[in-house]
């Protein structure tokens, strides 16, 4: 700002009505947008906080006749902060409950009564400001016009700032795009590598369910792990139900317990004296590539093909 703007504004003592009140309205509102920008936790809150404040910035301009800054915050700014939020949605992702979910109660009714505050401040206050003078020293500048005495000041007293201010721009464009492609610029692993990988960082080894299905235990990735037999949520535990004895029972989707996929489990249909044993889901064999490994009588093993569920009276294990 030149010293003849300042020496002529140094003479203004008082604002008008309309003015004063626009500013001390929607100077909080600026300055609790900007709090929030900050403090919020979620992205797209903070982003649209910041719309508020740039919003209020603009009318503030608006208020000091300066009509191209005022347009320029709005469209520019305030426009191009919507592409912001939506790269905010494309990194950061929102959950499709979300949208099903008032966070706010009566959002959509301040929506509407912030929206007609907002349209009554454009409307009178800054009407009657506009209309009741202009700003010390705003004539002198603009004699050639507003636009022609912005653009003469940003290419000769501020070229410097407006070039550093347009190369942080450029910055912040690439960090974005280096940010929500970075999993991209390392080598490419194949599958082998990526179970690899899994198995010795303790990772997670089988996919994990999908969204909104109730799962308590792991049951496959404890049967890769060979860890204990999983929980049974709705059934009885490995000591009760009919086939808790082991003389046979009810079969596959009985109330036998089951263990982890290819090791023993409890209280299932028996194998027979003989050694044919079952399909042992829940039931007492080790399956062995589609055969039961069964106890005889005297305790030795003998590995029988599949027979139907429930075949045999033995003592399985």
């Amino acid at each position: 700002m030149s010293p003849q703007i300042l020496a002529q504004a140094a003479e203004i003592t008082s604002t008008s009505n309309g003015e004063a009140w626009t500013f001390w309205l929607l100077a909080p509102v600026a300055l609790i947008a900007g709090l929030g920008m900050v403090l919020m936790r979620s992205a797209v809150h903070s982003a649209l906080l910041l719309v508020v404040n740039l919003f209020c910035v603009a009318v503030f301009y608006l208020l000091q006749d300066a009509p191209f800054l005022g347009f320029v915050q709005i469209i520019v700014y305030t426009g191009a902060i919507m592409v912001l939020f939506l790269f905010v949605l494309m990194l950061v992702g929102v959950d499709s409950s979300d949208s099903l979910v008032e966070t706010l109660r009566g959002q959509r009714i301040a929506a509407v009564i912030l929206g007609l505050g907002f349209a009554g401040l454009l409307v009178f206050p800054i009407g009657r400001a506009i209309d009741g003078g202009s700003a010390a020293g705003l004539d002198a500048a603009n004699s050639e016009g507003n636009v022609t005495a912005i653009g003469k000041l940003l290419f000769s007293e501020y070229v410097f700032v407006f070039e550093a201010i347009s190369a942080l721009l450029v910055v912040a464009a690439i960090g974005t795009m280096v940010l929500g492609h970075r999993e991209h610029t390392g080598e490419k692993l194949t599958q082998k590598e990526r179970m690899r990988r899994r198995f010795t960082e303790g990772g997670p080894i089988t996919p994990r369910p999908g969204p909104k299905v109730f799962a308590i235990n792991p049951d496959l990735e404890q049967a890769v792990r060979g860890s204990g037999e999983p929980a049974v949520v709705g059934g009885p535990s490995h000591d009760e139900g009919p086939d808790a004895s082991g003389t046979g029972g009810t079969g596959l989707g009985g109330p036998g317990s089951s263990g982890p996929s290819g090791g023993p489990g409890s209280g299932g249909p028996d194998s027979g004296d003989s050694g044919a044993g079952g399909p042992q889901v829940g039931g007492g064999g080790q399956h062995v590539n589609g055969s039961a490994v069964a106890e005889d009588a005297d305790g030795a093993n003998a590995v029988g093909e599949a027979a139907p569920v429930g075949a045999g009276s033995g003592g399985g294990r």
